[in-house]
């Protein structure tokens, strides 16, 4: 057996899976984000461990005697976020989250500086850890000049399970410290932040082994001391090793809190002036792009809790067949924006509504407006040199078939569905522990599902979306001259 852990922004996702990756069963554990500012996001690292007690504790309930057989476990997490550690391992304040947008001004301080996007492939987004150090060290000194560690959140979880300070390549390329066609961190970035390589856990290739399970947590849940901890991967490559887009060409769609467009490569193709993502993947030697828009099934969801309808009851008032775009407009700029525009000061807005607006028609404003946000990220792909032929589509809200239907016409490209199964995040980093505790074969565990179903274009409906794009695409610079 081996064990997958997941820590996402909402809760701990612990999957089980079997020699052959058969799920064998699963536990969660709930978080919340602490919201004490606009536009600020943070969790207390301490509520991590708890979950994952919470999801490990479930998975050993109602299969004590598989949780018993685990051979090498596997790491996935939310991206970016500053872990801050003292010299005996307390954690100095709360994890600035991957979505707080407060460091944008030393993002674009760092942003100017040409030697970040020469060496990491990316634009300083204030999401990055990076800007996050730098703002800690301008409001908050005393805590900056205490931090023996900096650790990105699911290394937090890895010196809890293993007590070693280890990355990997994936995950510290979202750092803003890493030379990411390299490999390996940057003393000049790091410097740049008034940091050293001390204070940086050391790096490994995902599929590695970083670290052995420490034999007071062995014993707690009946599974052997020391075996491997894989060295994991961040939450999109996580998941990518779970889809089996590892290979050039390959790409899904991520339908969830946030939205990505996420294609394997392999080399490093970087183009920061476009707003894409150019990261290390999980596997050695293989890199991957993606467009991030931060607010996706969060938009749907903001829509729920104003209309105090679920966000199912929501897209079933649209039926099953996909309409014309109405004329109503929604820029799902709800926290800001990365790919394209790296914009933390733009909002949401709806344009275009009537008397006759109803909550349908908003409905499908909001789906249209994720699914223009995901056209943007694949425009930004192509000028990154990256061309696809069809996503595969993963995520809470790909359940919803409309939803499908909207990005399949907006991206004119075919969208697979992959057959009933959870290849999500989790189940990659179990993936990655198989691959750590065994010695197999990267590209032949992280294999691609059976495709269960394909949601072509709307050929009919193909001109109506062009032109509802057009008009989106012009609604940001017009928004954001009402902002500024």
């Amino acid at each position: 057996m081996y064990l997958g852990l997941d820590l996402g922004t909402s809760g701990v996702k612990a999957l089980l899976i079997d020699g052959e990756q058969a799920v064998i069963g699963s536990g969660h554990g709930s978080l919340d984000v602490s919201r004490p500012h606009p536009g600020w996001s943070e969790q207390d690292p301490a509520h991590w461990v708890r979950a994952c007690e919470d999801a490990i504790a479930e998975l050993k309930a109602s299969h004590p005697a598989q949780l018993a057989a685990v051979k090498g476990i596997g790491l996935s997490g939310q991206m970016h976020g500053a872990t801050l550690l003292d010299a005996a391992d307390r954690v100095l304040r709360p994890c600035i989250l991957w979505n707080d947008t407060r460091s944008h001004v030393e993002a674009a301080a760092l942003d100017a500086d040409p030697r970040f996007r020469k060496l990491t492939g990316n634009i300083v987004f204030p999401g990055f850890t990076a800007p996050k150090l730098a703002w800690v060290k301008n409001n908050e000194p005393a805590g900056f000049a205490k931090v023996a560690k900096v650790l990105l959140p699911k290394d937090f979880l890895r010196l809890w399970l293993a007590g070693e300070y280890i990355s990997e390549m994936s995950d510290s390329a979202g750092t803003s410290w890493l030379d990411v066609g390299q490999r390996r961190w940057s003393p000049d970035l790091l410097a740049a932040t008034s940091l050293d390589e001390k204070q940086m856990p050391s790096l490994v290739e995902g599929t590695a082994r970083a670290g052995g399970l420490r034999a007071e947590l062995a014993s707690k849940w009946g599974i052997a001391a020391g075996i491997p901890v894989a060295g994991g991967a961040g939450d999109n490559a996580a998941s990518a090793c779970g889809m089996g887009t590892v290979g050039a060409g390959h790409a899904f769609v991520s339908l969830g809190t946030s939205g990505v467009l996420f294609a394997a490569n392999a080399s490093y193709l970087p183009n920061p002036a476009s707003a894409v993502h150019t990261f290390c993947h999980a596997l050695p030697d293989t890199w991957h792009q993606m467009g991030v828009i931060l607010s996706a099934t969060d938009s749907l969801n903001w829509l729920s809790e104003i209309t105090g309808k679920s966000a199912g009851d929501l897209t079933s008032e649209l039926g099953d067949s996909l309409k014309a775009p109405t004329g109503v407009s929604f820029l799902p700029y709800l926290s800001g924006e990365r790919t394209p525009h790296n914009d933390s000061a733009i909002r949401g807005s709806f344009t275009g509504l009537a008397h006759e607006s109803s909550r349908a028609v908003l409905t499908q404003a909001v789906l249209e407006g994720v699914a223009f946000a995901f056209r943007d990220s694949l425009e930004a792909l192509k000028t990154a040199g990256t061309e696809l032929t069809r996503v595969t589509a993963i995520g809470g809200g790909s359940r919803s078939r409309y939803w499908l239907k909207a990005i399949a016409t907006a991206l004119r490209l075919p969208v697979d569905i992959p057959a009933d199964g959870d290849f999500g995040a989790a189940f990659g980093a179990a993936r990655l522990g198989l691959i750590a505790a065994t010695g197999a074969d990267p590209l032949a565990v992280c294999s691609a599902p059976r495709t269960d179903a394909t949601v072509e274009p709307d050929a009919g409906l193909a001109d109506a979306f062009a032109d509802a794009y057009q008009r989106y695409r012009a609604l940001y610079p017009a928004i954001r001259a009402v902002i500024a």
